[in-house]
C-alpha cells in the first residue's frame, strides 16, 4: 500500500508541474500579454472558452505541445485546470458562474490536420484537426451535468453529477437517476437549481470534390456541447479540433469488439465560403493584368476551356460566363437578384456534352455532379431523416446545398421526374432551399450555378418538330435557365472531316514522361495535405503556375493560326478567382443596348411563332443579358460594364435562343489595317508599359465596330484609356486584398502638384533602398517623413498627402497597395 501512495504522490506531483507550466504560459503580462488580455476579454464578456494558438504555445512549451497531441484527453483536463486557477486569482467571482472553463484549439497541426478518410485508430486519444462539410445535424439538447434533490422529508437537499464517456475529466457515472435518500425518503427534483448544457451531434464529411474517384466519401460523427451547438448547418464547410475518441457498444454484457468514434470538438471554425482560397502575389497581379489587356481575352479564355473538344465555340463562351458568373445583389427590401448562371446543353448523343460537364468539375475550384437517373428531388436539395440512435429528425443537406457558392453538373437531366425536377425551382431563381417537414423548418443556402446536360424526347433530334417538342420540359424550368443550347450531329463531308482529325489527333497525344504499357493513375481531386505532399511535386507545380499559355504540341492543338494560344489551367483558375473579385457597374450606353435589344428580342419572338424559339422570353431574359454581360467584363478586369459586354451578351442569348445570331446590317471594311498588330507585338508592348513608368499612358485603346464587332485601334491621344486600364488595376487589387475602402476614399485630398508628386515618390524609392526591402508598411513610411521632417524642421508631407500619393502611385502601377502594405513593383 506504500508503495502505491508511493506512484500516487509522484503522479500527482507530476501533474501540478504540467499544470504549473500551463498557468506560466497564460501568465504572459511580462512578455506580450496576450493571453492575458483574452483572459480579460473572456471575464468582461462572460465567455466559457479561451482559445489557444498551437504554434505559441508550441515556441514556449514545445515539450507539452507534443504531449498535447499526442495525449489530448489528460493534457487538455491539465490546461483546463490551469485556466481556473489563473482566473481564480484574475476574477474570484468570475468562477462561480461556470462549473468549468474550456479550452479551444487552432493554429497548425502538422501530421494531425487530417481529412475523415485519413482517420485511423493511431489517432485515437490524440488531439486532431479534420476539415470536412457538414452533412447531418441534430437538435440542441439539453444534458444534464448536475441535478439537485430536496427531501420533504428530512428537510434536506441532495446533488449528484452526471459524467459519461463524452467527458474529459472524470469515469462515466451511473445514469441511475436517484428519486430515494439512503432512509428510503422520497426525492423531488428542484429543476430550475438543476444545471444542464447544451448538446448536438454532427456528422461531417470529406469535400465532394476531394474524394477518391470510385470511392464513396467519408464521414465522421462529432459531439459538440456548451457554446459550439449551432455554430454550423448542413452545407457549411468547417474545421474541427478535438480529441478522438472511440465509444465502447455495449449490448447487454457483451460488446462485438468494435467502437463508434467520435470527435469532441473544441473549436469550430468555418472554412472561406469562397470557393477556393488561390494565393496570389503581384507577379500574378501582374501577369493578369497584361493578359487581360488583349484584344481578345474574352475568345481567347473561351477557346483554353476544353481545348481537346472539337468547336462548340458559344457553349464554351458560356461555360466561361458561368464560371466567371454575374453580381449578386441584396436589395434593401430583401430582395435577392442571383448572380449564379445556369446553363442547359440538349442534344444527340455524342456530341461531347458530358465531356463538357467533366472539363467544368476539374475547372471549377468547388463542383458537385450527380445524375438525373441516380437523383432525386429531396437528394438534390435537402432531406429530413430519422436518427436510429437518438429518435430525432435530423436535416441533411443534398448536392446543391453541397454546392453553395460552386456549380453543381447533373448530367442525364431529361432522366429525372417532372416531380423531382419541381424541386429545383427555388432553388435556381433564389438560392435557398425551404423545408418544412416532420415540424422542421429551416433555410439552407443553395447559391450555385446549375450544369444540365440532356438528351431530346426522342432520343435524337428531330428536324421536323419544334424546340419545345424536342426538349419535353415545362416552360417554368426553362425559363430559370439562361442559356439553353442544342447540340446537333450534323452529316457534313467537312465537319466530320475536321471532327475525325482533331479526335485522332488526341487518341495519339501521350504526355511527357509515359512509359510504354504504364497503367495511368485515375485523376482524383483528392486533397492531399501539407505534412504527407510531395516535395517534387510542388515545385513542379511551382514552375508551371508560372506560365500563361501551353506549350505547343502538334497532336494536342493540331493545325493552328499564328496567334492561336491556349491558357494553362493553372492561370485559368487564377484569372477566373480574380476576375470573380471585381464589381464592375452597369454603364449608360451598356443599359440602352441591353434595354433596345431586349425590346428586339421580345418582337422577333413574336414574329416567329415558336418555329425556332427554344425558351421563352420573358424578364428573366433581361436578367440573363444583365448577367452575361457582368461576367465579360469581369473577364477583361473592367469596372464598368461598356457596350462591347454588352453586344456579346446579346449574341450569345441570340445564338441560345434562336440558334442563331439575328442579322445586322451590312459589315463594312476594316480601314488602316496595317495600323493593326500581332497578339504577340501586342504582349510585348502591355509587358513594356508595365515596367516602363515613363509609358504608362501608351494603352491602347480598344474599340468595337457598331455593324462589324470588330476591334480597331483608335488614332486619337490614348490618355484616357491608360487612366481605363489603371482603375481596372486599382479595382483589382482592391477587390482581391479585400479592402473595404476605396483608392478614393484614402485621403480627403483630390489633387497634388506634379512637382510635390514628384519628390514624394523620389524619397519614397529612398526609403524602399535604405531599408533593403520590396514592401514596407503604411506606419513604417509614415515613421520615415516624420523622422525627416524632424531632421529638416519642418513638415514636408502630412499623412493625408501620403495617402493620396501612395493612391496615386497604385493606380499608376508603380506600387501595389494592399492591407496597409506597399509593394514596389
Amino acid at each position: 500500500m506504500a508503495f502505491l501512495q508511493d506512484l500516487n504522490d509522484n503522479d500527482n506531483a507530476e501533474q501540478r508541474e504540467k499544470q504549473s507550466q500551463y498557468l506560466d504560459f497564460l501568465d504572459d503580462e511580462n512578455d506580450q500579454g496576450y493571453y492575458a488580455e483574452a483572459v480579460k476579454h473572456m471575464i468582461k464578456t462572460q465567455q466559457q472558452r479561451l482559445i489557444v494558438n498551437v504554434n505559441d504555445l508550441r515556441r514556449k512549451l514545445p515539450l507539452r505541445t507534443k504531449c498535447l497531441l499526442r495525449s489530448g484527453i489528460e493534457e487538455i483536463v491539465l490546461f483546463q485546470n490551469a485556466l481556473r486557477e489563473y482566473i481564480s486569482h484574475q476574477a474570484p467571482d468570475f468562477v462561480e458562474n461556470f462549473d468549468e472553463f474550456l479550452i479551444g484549439l487552432e493554429g497548425s497541426f502538422g501530421s494531425h490536420h487530417v481529412t475523415p478518410r485519413n482517420l485511423s485508430s493511431i489517432f485515437l486519444g490524440s488531439i486532431i484537426a479534420v476539415e470536412g462539410i457538414v452533412t447531418k445535424c441534430s437538435l440542441v439538447r439539453p444534458k444534464i451535468v448536475r441535478s439537485v434533490h430536496y427531501c420533504p422529508a428530512t428537510k434536506k437537499k441532495h446533488e449528484r453529477r452526471y459524467t459519461d464517456l463524452t467527458s474529459l475529466s472524470a469515469y462515466p457515472s451511473s445514469s441511475v437517476y436517484p428519486t430515494k435518500d439512503e432512509d428510503g425518503n422520497l426525492l423531488e427534483t428542484e429543476f430550475g437549481l438543476s444545471t444542464y448544457k447544451d448538446h448536438q451531434i454532427l456528422s461531417i464529411q470529406e469535400m465532394p470534390e476531394k474524394a477518391p474517384a470510385g470511392q464513396l466519401p467519408r464521414s465522421v460523427d462529432i459531439i459538440s456541447d456548451n457554446d459550439l451547438v449551432d455554430v454550423c448547418k448542413p452545407g457549411d464547410r468547417v474545421l474541427i479540433v478535438g480529441p478522438y475518441r472511440c465509444l465502447p457498444n455495449k449490448q447487454g454484457y457483451y460488446t462485438s469488439g468494435t467502437f463508434r468514434t467520435v470527435v469532441l470538438a473544441n473549436n469550430i471554425t468555418q472554412l472561406n465560403k469562397e470557393v477556393l482560397t488561390v494565393d496570389l502575389m503581384p507577379e500574378d497581379l501582374q501577369r493578369c493584368q497584361r493578359f487581360s489587356r488583349q484584344k481578345n481575352v474574352f475568345e481567347v479564355l473561351a477557346r483554353s476551356l476544353a481545348p481537346s473538344i472539337y468547336g462548340h465555340d458559344y457553349i464554351k463562351k458560356a461555360l466561361l460566363c458561368m464560371l466567371l458568373g454575374g453580381l449578386e445583389k441584396i436589395l434593401p427590401n430583401g430582395t435577392r437578384l442571383r448572380g449564379d448562371i445556369n446553363v442547359l446543353l440538349i442534344g444527340d448523343p455524342s456530341v461531347s456534352k458530358s465531356q463538357l460537364l467533366r472539363y467544368v468539375l476539374n475547372c471549377a475550384p468547388r463542383a458537385v455532379a450527380t445524375t438525373g437517373r441516380g437523383s432525386s428531388g429531396v437528394g438534390l436539395t435537402a432531406a429530413v431523416t430519422h436518427d436510429p440512435e437518438t429518435g430525432d429528425r435530423r436535416l441533411e443537406a443534398g448536392a446543391m446545398v453541397l454546392a453553395d457558392r460552386g456549380v453543381v453538373c447533373i448530367d442525364e437531366f431529361d432522366k429525372m421526374s417532372d416531380i423531382d425536377r419541381t424541386a429545383i425551382h427555388e432553388v435556381m431563381e433564389q438560392g435557398k432551399v425551404t423545408i418544412t417537414k416532420a415540424g422542421i423548418q429551416a433555410q439552407l443556402n443553395a447559391r450555385c450555378s446549375v450544369l444540365a446536360a440532356a438528351n431530346p424526347v426522342y432520343g435524337r433530334y428531330d428536324q421536323y418538330k419544334t424546340p419545345n417538342d424536342n426538349i419535353g420540359m415545362q416552360d417554368s424550368l426553362l425559363s430559370r435557365f439562361d442559356l439553353l443550347f442544342i447540340m446537333l450531329d450534323k452529316n457534313e463531308i467537312e465537319n466530320d472531316t475536321e471532327i475525325s482529325d482533331h479526335v485522332v489527333r488526341v487518341h495519339r497525344f501521350r504526355p511527357h514522361g509515359e512509359q510504354d504499357g504504364e497503367p495511368l493513375p485515375i485523376i482524383t481531386n483528392a486533397d492531399f495535405l501539407s505534412t504527407k505532399m510531395n516535395p517534387n511535386k510542388m515545385n513542379d507545380e511551382q514552375e508551371s503556375g508560372q506560365d500563361i499559355y501551353e506549350k505547343y504540341d502538334p497532336l494536342l492543338h493540331g493545325k493552328r493560326k499564328r496567334n492561336e494560344k491556349f491558357v494553362t489551367m493553372n492561370f485559368m483558375r487564377k484569372y477566373i478567382h480574380l476576375a470573380k473579385a471585381i464589381k464592375p457597374q452597369l454603364s449608360q450606353e451598356a443599359i440602352d443596348i441591353i434595354a433596345e435589344e431586349y425590346s428586339k428580342l421580345r418582337t422577333y419572338d413574336l414574329e416567329q411563332n415558336d418555329l425556332c424559339r427554344t425558351q421563352p422570353i420573358t424578364a428573366r431574359t433581361l436578367e440573363t443579358l444583365i448577367r452575361l454581360s457582368t461576367a465579360h467584363a469581369r473577364a477583361r478586369l473592367s469596372k464598368s460594364i461598356d457596350t462591347v459586354d454588352a453586344k456579346a451578351a446579346v449574341e450569345m442569348v441570340q445564338f441560345s435562343h434562336f440558334q442563331k445570331v439575328l442579322e445586322k446590317p451590312g459589315k463594312r471594311k476594316r480601314r488602316h489595317e496595317d495600323d493593326y498588330d500581332d497578339d504577340e507585338e501586342d504582349e510585348e508592348e502591355v509587358e513594356n508599359e508595365i515596367y516602363d513608368d515613363d509609358k504608362n499612358d501608351d494603352v491602347y485603346e480598344m474599340r468595337f465596330d457598331d455593324e462589324s464587332h470588330r476591334p480597331r485601334k483608335s488614332r486619337k491621344a490614348d490618355a484616357d484609356e491608360s487612366m481605363d486600364t489603371t482603375d481596372r488595376l486599382t479595382t483589382t487589387i482592391d477587390e482581391v486584398s479585400t479592402t473595404t475602402k476605396s483608392q478614393e476614399k484614402l485621403s480627403p485630398l483630390s489633387e497634388m502638384p506634379d512637382a510635390r508628386f514628384k519628390e514624394f515618390r523620389q524619397y519614397l524609392y529612398k526609403i524602399f533602398h535604405d531599408n533593403k526591402q520590396s514592401s514596407l508598411t503604411t506606419v513604417l513610411i509614415y515613421k520615415a517623413y516624420d523622422e525627416e521632417a524632424q531632421k529638416e524642421g519642418k513638415l514636408k508631407f502630412t499623412h493625408e498627402e501620403i495617402d493620396f500619393a501612395l493612391a496615386k502611385m497604385n493606380d499608376l502601377n508603380q506600387i501595389f497597395l494592399s492591407n496597409n502594405m506597399a509593394i514596389l513593383i
